[in-house]
């Protein structure tokens, strides 16, 4: 059963993100109200209330929140790390320093839930 745990994000996600290994999946809609999904790799927590993700300018999920702002990321992890992050994305540097294609977004944090269970454990 999922759990609120506030609008900063837990230490136990934080280390994850700085380990930078970690995939979280961007949840967005299209105009149509269409559900979409992404991959992320390149996720850093900015402070304990803000996300800092890199993603492609041509990609579907980009354009969904550049159009609603509302977003979702899941992540999961080991050590049973399971949280869901729902925030308002806005986009910091278009294009980013590291590649012309690639746009820095910041989503900052509105909910997170834990979304661990005692029945399933991430290896």
């Amino acid at each position: 059963m999922a759990k609120h745990v506030g609008v900063k994000l837990p230490e136990d996600l934080v280390n994850v993100l700085k380990e930078e290994k970690t995939v979280a999946v961007l949840a967005t809609f299209s105009e149509k109200g269409l559900p979409h999904t992404t991959p992320l790799q390149c996720i850093y927590p900015k402070g304990l209330e803000s996300i800092l993700i890199s993603i492609h300018k041509d990609h579907t999920g980009y354009q969904n929140m550049v159009w609603q702002k509302k977003v979702m990321l899941c992540f999961m992890d080991e050590g049973n790390v399971a949280y869901s992050v729902l925030g308002r994305a806005g986009v910091v540097r278009a294009p980013s320093e590291v590649h012309p294609l690639m746009n820095i977004v910041r989503i900052d944090i509105i909910d997170i839930k834990s979304d661990r269970s005692v029945l399933t454990k991430v290896e």
